[in-house]
């Protein structure tokens, strides 16, 4: 079985072309993204595809399904959107099959599937999780558009404190509406859904259904973490529900594959190969 990484990103050059163009967030000016949450450096070499692949050699990656992250704040950007959809047809196209890739807030002919917010899923999707359904394509949810940090917050506040925030909303709402609604739907929440699993035993106390949580369509994405909340998540919900995930060019993807190795080879070969395998392959 192929490994995989679930959640990559990669921006082709239609939108970096599209974002030079723009007088306004969100932009790149020269080697700086600028989005509404404050500038930000960007490397090119982040979105060659030869560099890339490179890398998925070093990680031991086969297949890495990249994204549109709407951290980006591309969301409701038509233009934006499309440049990506459009750039990244040719770009899996000239793959060789290494990349896959989550359409923008779409169902798409020929993608893995549509990524979306973590604020989109709260506020309700549309038609797009039938359309999902009939394709056969997975959901991924992704943490969006952060809020305002309170004064003083340290640089990792949004990632630390309001990404997980987020991606917990996203999954409840989801754990109390969606698993009902869509029983057929495959969903992958970025970044174990924000600890989600971990608050399984609050909802029971207070009054909500946790075996929810265990339905088989509900999966998690590993970016970032490390032993302590992995083993945690195992316990909580079982390695069949995990996918594993980098967050790269974000994240070092080194350390999560340490701590997935550490929990043992049965469960790094679940998670990077079997699990993705039946969603993907």
């Amino acid at each position: 079985m192929p490994a995989y990484d679930v959640h990559q990103h990669f921006l082709p050059r239609e939108l970096v072309g599209a974002l030079r163009a723009r007088r306004e967030p969100p932009r790149i000016v020269g080697t700086s993204l600028e989005l509404g949450e404050g500038t930000f450096p960007f490397d090119e070499r982040n979105n060659d595809l030869g560099e890339r692949i490179a890398l998925l050699d070093r990680d031991g990656v086969d297949i890495a399904v990249v994204s549109l992250a709407p951290t980006m704040e591309t969301e409701g950007e038509p233009e934006l959107e499309e440049a990506y959809n459009e750039g990244m047809r040719e770009i899996v196209a000239a793959a060789g099959g290494r990349l896959r890739a989550f359409a923008a807030a779409a169902c798409l002919d020929g993608f893995a599937g549509a990524c979306v917010s973590a604020q989109a899923v709260v506020r309700g999707l549309g038609a797009l999780p039938d359309e999902l359904t009939r394709a056969g394509q997975p959901l991924f949810v992704h943490p969006g558009p952060p809020g305002p940090p309170p004064g003083g917050a340290p640089a990792w506040w949004t990632a630390v404190v309001d990404y997980p925030a987020q991606m917990q909303a996203a999954y409840f709402s989801w754990l109390e509406d969606g698993v009902e609604r869509y029983p057929d739907l495959d969903v992958i929440f970025a970044v174990l859904a924000g600890g989600g699993p971990i608050q399984l035993e609050r909802l029971h106390s207070r009054g909500g259904d946790p075996e929810r949580a265990s339905h088989p369509r509900i999966h998690l994405d590993t970016a970032s973490y490390g032993t302590r909340a992995l083993g945690l998540c195992v316990k909580a919900v079982g390695a069949r529900q995990l996918v594993y995930g980098s967050d790269r060019p974000v994240v070092d993807p080194a350390p999560t594959l340490e701590a997935l190795a550490k929990l043992g080879q049965d469960v790094l070969d679940t998670v990077r190969s079997e699990n993705p395998s039946l969603l993907f392959g």
